[in-house]
């Protein structure tokens, strides 16, 4: 086999990451139960920062600099904590952060990067929550054109 080819006889997996609990499981169970030596993980995280505009009645535009360049840093941190958790790991991949509705942004960029897989975690919504709020694991789920498996983290 040529040096090229070798390169992408890996599996390619898509892991969604937010810093939470169930997403920590969600790798944490790839590892232990699907990880193969090859595998090219890709580890996506979605900042939000609606939440930094949303507090605002009367904007203070040096208040909502400061609120979103911190919001920037702490993106930058949990990237850098992710680069370390491959390298910890020893897999083979990358980091990925982009903004936008985190259940679009899961499955647009496993189309991206032609992936085999995608992991997700599960927050256990109730179904009034679910209905209201919406689910991001239903929604990659639903319209993911690659196999996804969602792990649920009991609390």
């Amino acid at each position: 086999m040529e040096g090229n080819a070798m390169a992408t006889d890996g599996r390619k997996i898509v892991v969604a990451m937010d810093g939470s609990e169930y997403a920590n499981f969600a790798f944490k169970w790839y590892m232990k139960h699907i990880y193969r030596h090859g595998d090219h993980v890709v580890l996506i995280y979605c900042p939000e920062y609606h939440a930094v505009h949303a507090r605002f009645v009367e904007v203070d535009i040096t208040l909502v600099a400061e609120q979103i360049e911190e919001e920037q840093k702490k993106t930058r941190e949990f990237l850098e904590h992710l680069a370390e958790k491959l390298k910890e790991y020893g897999i083979g991949g990358k980091v990925k952060s982009e903004s936008g509705n985190p259940g679009e942004v899961i499955v647009r960029v496993a189309e991206e990067e032609d992936a085999d897989l995608i992991v997700t975690g599960s927050r256990g919504l109730g179904i009034v929550r679910r209905t209201f709020l919406g689910s991001v694991s239903d929604y990659v789920l639903h319209h993911s054109h690659v196999p996804v498996i969602i792990t649920r983290h009991s609390s």
